[in-house]
């Protein structure tokens, strides 16, 4: 059948159907239909987008080349804010599985990321998110409160990782290989995998804490220094899920009457 004789819908059929020829590509720029002009910038969308999230596998396929088969990316979320736990996922997804708009969470909507921890969740091989929470963060320290998160996510994973990609933080004591990437979530697919389920467990976990202490707006800045959130302390002191040993919180607390 000759292009022009097709409907709109057949012509998005064969476009999405991943075996559509250059020839038809070529035809199809001729077509003066609107619809089928929309449809074919919608097909090179998709197009750069396959490529770009294919292009996150790049050390997962180099790891695959050295034999390995089960490569977990890790990373953490929450290691500013001044309430709340540090949240760590671990995550394994099958080799080059296409997920539309994986990146850095930071880099994504907060609508974005839920559709995406859906995704994540029901197409990766394994995932794991731990929380440190507010006191160990006191007791040891941001970093390796991270660290001890990023030792527990792994540990966690139903399926036994031989490999793991780390969010730039080294793991020394690692019973696997293991390579610290800097920047990695917005390098590495499972890294960025990773980063959503973090970032979005931790977001609901601190609009539920907002339920429990209402007045610092939990729901809001999700723990974060804002100049409302730090107000608030100041306001009604610090509540048992801030950190203590950050400040402005550590010099409040230090200058506070007895």
């Amino acid at each position: 059948m000759e292009l022009r004789k097709m409907t709109i819908k057949e012509i998005e059929r064969i476009l999405f159907s991943q075996n559509v020829s250059l020839e038809f590509l070529k035809t199809l720029e001729k077509d003066e239909r609107k619809a089928a002009q929309n449809l074919l910038k919608k097909y090179r969308r998709e197009q750069s987008e396959r490529k770009r999230v294919d292009a996150l596998y790049e050390y997962e396929k180099i790891a695959e080349s050295e034999g390995f088969h089960a490569v977990a990316g890790v990373d953490e979320a929450g290691r500013g804010p001044l309430a709340g736990p540090v949240a760590v996922a671990a995550v394994i997804l099958p080799l080059g599985l296409y997920v539309p708009k994986l990146n850095d969470s930071k880099k994504l909507s907060e609508s974005a990321r839920e559709s995406l921890y859906g995704l994540i969740k029901e197409q990766a091989v394994a995932t794991s998110v731990v929380f440190v929470d507010a006191k160990t963060i006191d007791e040891v320290n941001i970093y390796e409160a991270t660290k001890r998160g990023m030792y527990e996510a792994l540990q966690k994973l139903e399926v036994k990782p031989d490999k793991a990609l780390i969010d730039a933080m080294p793991l020394e004591n690692l019973q696997i290989p293991s390579l610290s990437i800097v920047k990695g979530d917005a390098k590495s697919a499972s890294i960025a995998a990773a980063s959503i389920l973090a970032k979005v467990t931790r977001d609901r976990f601190m609009t539920e804490m907002d339920k429990l202490y209402p007045e610092y707006g939990f729901k809001h800045h999700k723990g974060y220094g804002t100049k409302e959130h730090i107000e608030a302390i100041r306001k009604y002191g610090p509540s048992p899920i801030h950190r203590f040993t950050f400040e402005p919180i550590a010099s409040m607390v230090m200058n506070k009457p007895t």
